[in-house]
């Protein structure tokens, strides 16, 4: 953290905060505050105007300023370190909003590592603090928001929240607690600044706030006089009616302020109240027993003239007010999809979901507001959060879509992205990204095992059953060949295989192997077993293969049996694995190409 050289209450200080995003600022920034409106912070940074401090205020002030020197000893003891009260600002600028925040700090260790905040005891601050077990997450959220943005700046490891009440220089009471950082609440507060930057930047200050309406009625209608002695000897009717259709006629029905809505509220007292006294008169002539048809008619004109204005602006403050209850609140949702929709702009399939909720949320804020102005300042303070938390989630979504980058190359294995983005944090996915890759490996490096395996059974397989068909054939050729030399018959050159060299598979389109693997001996033909090319084709089917074919892997016909070549049948086992051979052949040949 940079210190700077700053009092408290110079004109120095003043400028520093008013551009800077202060700690003691952020609760009022977030809506959380109970001394300020998000919407009166706004005013207060948008005109540069700071609001005025009565003398009763500042006294307060200094007396807090004088609990706190009283109380820091106290706090030394309880942290074991001497403190020093400075104001201070990030020294790693990560942003142009990062060089903007800034804190002023009760109290600091020397290495910055424990912060220490005090505040005036109260009766709210004692029933929390009272509490078994107390840390600082059962305090009011707008102190942990400013201890919050205290060890964000500081980069404290934790804050010791203390309240007391003093009597002169006599301790009455003390009361602490220990808070410590809260991520979450630390990326909503830094969320929370760039939405407010946002907001400033398009905000026009609203007017002074005028006090509070009161609400007046209209002028007092004259008094009705009439006298009766068997006939009404005197009444003022004619000016009174007049007057009082004048007066009723000028209440306003167009209710648009605060002070409309508390007009009209006293209005419909009043007019209950004019009512009431008429009636009263009424009932005092008929009283006199005399013939008074004439006031009669009029107090009762009067009277219901009276009621039907009652009536009616009643129940138009009560319209009027629900109407302008829901537009403010639909106006507070179209600002918060409008919102969603330039995030959504350029998120694509990461688009964000507006939360159903949302009008219900927005509604909720204006519960038990009776203004319209404290319900325009609870609408923004909502809206704000809503668009925080929305930008938060997006935030979140980006980082995560940039983890996901890092695994390019695995991406067949998130297929569930979009859902993974949304609810999982980066650290979190990164971490289940990882696995997933491991476990893949795995798998494909015991499947690739397998395979090699595999192949190598299948291999030695075939060379055994190679050698075993080669052996049989050998001693099937030895045994007819002894078999021919006793029956004395004429020998007849015949192609066999050759027992005294390997017995290799010819190459696929050669016919060399003729030469190594063949040699003539003294054999009738009459005594090899024969077969035609179409059997070895129906051998082999659904595939087949010609006598050129058959040439090119080194073997010859022994004979013809009309149009058909025949082979010798001891040689079929040497032809299926040379055509064996050139399959396997190509299909490590396709392999290598793939």
């Amino acid at each position: 953290m940079r210190i700077l050289s700053l009092v408290q209450g110079t004109p120095e200080w003043y400028r520093h905060r008013a551009t800077h995003w202060n700690a003691s600022d952020a609760p009022a920034m977030l809506g959380v505050s109970s001394y300020r409106t998000r919407t009166q912070l706004l005013d207060e940074r948008a005109s540069g105007i700071a609001p005025a401090i009565d003398a009763a205020t500042q006294q307060r002030f200094d007396e807090g300023h004088r609990f706190e020197a009283l109380a820091r000893p106290i706090a030394e003891k309880i942290i074991g370190d001497d403190l020093y009260p400075v104001i201070g600002v990030p020294d790693d600028m990560l942003s142009a909003l990062h060089a903007r925040l800034s804190a002023s700090f009760d109290g600091l260790t020397l290495d910055e590592s424990t912060a220490w905040e005090h505040k005036r005891l109260n009766q709210t601050l004692r029933a929390v603090l009272s509490m078994e077990g107390c840390t600082g997450e059962n305090l009011p959220e707008e102190y942990q928001v400013q201890m919050e943005q205290q060890a964000m700046i500081a980069n404290a490891e934790r804050v010791l929240f203390m309240a007391s009440d003093w009597n002169g220089d006599d301790l009455v009471e003390e009361l602490h607690c220990w808070y410590t950082p809260n991520p979450e609440l630390r990326a909503r507060i830094v969320a929370g600044w760039e939405q407010f930057e946002q907001d400033l930047a398009g905000y026009t200050p609203a007017q002074a706030a005028s006090p509070k309406p009161i609400g007046s009625a209209p002028e007092t209608l004259p008094t009705l006089r009439v006298e009766a002695q068997g006939m009404v000897t005197f009444s003022n009717l004619a000016e009174f009616r007049g007057n009082a259709m004048a007066v009723l006629g000028s209440i306003n029905r167009d209710l648009q302020t605060d002070e409309d809505f508390a007009d009209a509220e006293t209005t419909v007292k009043w007019c209950k109240g004019v009512e009431d006294r008429l009636d009263a008169a009424k009932a005092n002539v008929l009283a006199q027993m005399q013939s008074v048809d004439e006031v009669c008619r009029t107090i009762d004109s009067v009277s219901a003239e009276t009621r039907k204005v009652r009536l009616e602006l009643d129940r138009l403050v009560k319209t009027e007010k629900e109407h302008r209850r829901a537009e403010l609140v639909a106006n507070g949702v179209a600002a918060v999809r409008a919102h969603y929709d330039s995030i959504n702009a350029m998120s694509g399939e990461h688009a964000l979901g507006i939360p159903p909720t949302l009008t219900s949320d927005i509604g909720a804020a204006i519960k038990g507001k009776k203004s319209l102005t404290s319900m325009r300042d609870a609408i923004d303070s909502a809206v704000a959060a809503a668009k925080i938390d929305a930008s938060q989630r997006a935030d979140r979504i980006r980082a995560n879509v940039a983890v996901l980058d890092e695994f390019k190359e695995h991406a067949h294995l998130f297929a569930d992205r979009v859902m993974l983005c949304v609810t999982k944090s980066p650290e979190d996915l990164r971490n289940l990204a990882a696995a997933r890759v491991a476990e893949h490996q795995k798998r494909e490096a015991e499947r690739l095992e397998a395979e090699r395996t595999r192949i190598r059974k299948e291999e030695e397989e075939r060379a055994e059953r190679l050698r075993q068909q080669e052996e049989a054939a050998r001693i099937e050729r030895e045994q007819a060949a002894r078999n021919t030399q006793r029956e004395g018959n004429d020998p007849e050159p015949v192609a066999v295989s050759r027992t005294d060299e390997p017995q290799g598979l010819p190459t696929p389109g050669s016919s060399a192997g003729l030469e190594n693997r063949e040699e003539v001996i003294a054999k009738p033909r009459a005594s090899i077993a024969r077969v035609k090319l179409g059997d070895i084709n129906a051998r082999i089917a659904p595939l087949s293969i010609s006598a050129d074919g058959l040439a090119q892997l080194g073997f010859s016909p022994v004979g013809h049996q009309g149009a058909a070549k025949l082979y010798a049948a001891d040689d079929l086992p040497q032809m299926l694995e040379a055509m064996t051979a050139v399959l396997r052949g190509e299909r490590q040949a396709l392999r290598k190409t793939a």
